[in-house]
């Protein structure tokens, strides 16, 4: 998953949020732009390396890529308690899907990226708060969840952009995906929605003991497909 050191430029940054500044890590493509852009969302694990390899690998095909960290400076234990709270009783507005905003609205303000194509990508929690976040903020054009539950009410998907989903089929958010594919279907909004077999949850981090090569090469050419109609 490795991009050459020569085909991005990589930072950590701070970004405004509130009276405040949250740190998250800033990969720009070689040129000038006006990029198309994504937020990235991690998992459990952080913004940790496998996280900040899939912003340069978003930056080495032509994306400005800002991977957020929502544990910095934070309690992790207190961090995952207050994410189940949001996502089970307040997932469309609570102060993590105020902080992705806040990120986003950075990102999109650079020079380097076009505010009109911006995206987001994320991993189990981070996929779980990207579909929520798609169903309340037009900004975004299209998502790419991975392996992350629907949000309550679930008829705020009606509301989402278009989704090109990935889900491991041996792990409970396959449901979550048949689920969300059906009513992307009757909402008519369009979609991509694929479960693998065979994978397991967390397939697409290549650092794990659950990743899948073949599921997660397929996924990231569905992505760049589908991001390239809606993004590109």
């Amino acid at each position: 998953m490795a991009v050459p050191a020569d085909q991005v430029h990589a930072e950590t940054i701070q970004f405004p949020f509130g009276s405040q500044s949250r740190p998250a890590y800033l990969a720009l493509p070689d040129g000038s732009g006006p990029f198309p852009a994504v937020v990235v969302i991690h998992e459990i694990f952080g913004l940790n390396e496998n996280i900040k390899e899939i912003a340069r690998r978003f930056a080495g095909v032509g994306y400005a890529a800002l991977a957020v960290d929502l544990f910095a400076g934070r309690n992790r234990a207190v961090c995952m308690a207050r994410f189940m709270g949001q996502m089970q009783f307040k997932p469309l507005d609570n102060p993590s899907q105020a902080e992705l905003k806040a990120a986003l609205t950075y990102l999109a303000a650079r020079p380097e990226v076009d505010a009109a194509r911006l995206g987001a990508v994320g991993f189990c929690m981070g996929g779980g708060f990207a579909i929520a976040w798609a169903c309340g903020d037009d900004r975004l054009k299209s998502i790419a969840p991975f392996y992350g539950v629907n949000p309550k009410p679930f008829a705020a998907v009606k509301r989402s952009c278009p989704v090109v989903g990935s889900y491991p089929g041996k792990d409970f958010t396959a449901s979550h995906g048949r689920k969300l594919d059906a009513a992307l279907d009757g909402y008519g909004i369009p979609h991509d929605i694929k479960v693998y077999p065979d994978a397991k949850h967390s397939f697409f981090n290549d650092r794990g003991r659950a990743y899948d090569a073949a599921a997660s090469q397929d996924a990231w050419e569905r992505i760049l497909a589908f991001f390239g109609e809606r993004l590109r």
